[in-house]
């Protein structure tokens, strides 16, 4: 995947566009992510991480550069994309297997073969449930789950049609630390056992240094990319991990970059 020099502008819509009608979201974001690779994406708020995820999957086009996935341009919302946004968003009426079904009910070519598969979907859902521990909660309803199981479940309906590539928009900062800590490990194995291409866009820099191969650093808005940072601790990752003198390194020198950059 590569993003090539990309501005993307907010605003009136106008073909001549003002600093006083629109804003500069991004500005000559560049960067590459390897097939398979999880990476994070870190930043001052406002900096555009969120609008270079609706970049790379198609929902927003940008004003000058290019999108490549797979070798091909951009050009339309992507269907090899699940999404994972901070709150749940589960349907009140639906129970947690259909609510994780639902993906297969909107995107081809599974929505045309729903009758056929029926049977392998319900058995897939299953399976995707009981890897995050919600083996016995398909049957209830998501008012019935506390806020991490919930999102936990919102994993599942995200990865359900096999993505090629995750986005994950800061998924658990609504979560308590202890229960975002074990949802770390969770996403950790789901990536383990399904091998997609992850972004996650965070604030939790630990977060970040625990999940990712790869950490960029965008600056203050008009957002660009201004530091990578390889990942280097070895997998899987433990909790005990984030007091090793390496990681506690590289969560400091994330912050001092992202402070000098809002300061700048």
């Amino acid at each position: 995947m590569r993003r090539n020099g990309q501005d993307l502008v907010y605003g009136s819509g106008k073909s001549k566009k003002t600093l006083a009608d629109d804003t500069l979201a991004v500005r000559s974001a560049s960067l590459s992510i390897a097939d398979g690779e999880f990476v994070a994406i870190v930043g001052p708020s406002g900096c555009g991480k969120s609008t270079l995820l609706k970049v790379i999957a198609g929902l927003a086009r940008p004003s000058r550069g290019i999108v490549r996935v797979g070798g091909e341009d951009v050009v339309h919302p992507l269907k090899t994309v699940g999404m994972a946004f901070q709150n749940a968003t589960l349907l009140p009426w639906r129970n947690v297997r259909d609510n994780v079904l639902l993906p297969l009910e909107i995107v081809e070519p599974h929505r045309s073969r729903q009758k056929q598969d029926r049977q392998k979907n319900f058995e897939r859902a299953n399976e995707l449930l009981a890897k995050v521990g919600l083996s016995g909660f398909a049957d209830k309803m998501p008012w019935q789950l506390s806020g991490g199981m919930q999102q936990r479940a919102q994993l599942c309906r995200a990865l359900i049609h096999e993505p090629s590539i995750l986005m994950l928009d800061e998924p658990f900062a609504a979560l308590d630390a202890f229960t975002r800590e074990e949802l770390w490990g969770v996403l950790q194995e789901l990536w383990s056992f399904r091998k997609c291409t992850i972004i996650l866009v965070t604030h939790e820099l630990r977060e970040a240094a625990f999940l990712a191969d790869t950490v960029h650093i965008m600056s203050a808005r008009p957002g660009r990319v201004v530091r990578s940072r390889t990942v280097d601790i070895p997998r899987p990752r433990t909790l005990a991990a984030t007091f090793e003198p390496g990681f506690v390194e590289l969560v400091h020198d994330l912050r001092h970059h992202i402070h000098s950059e809002a300061v700048s």
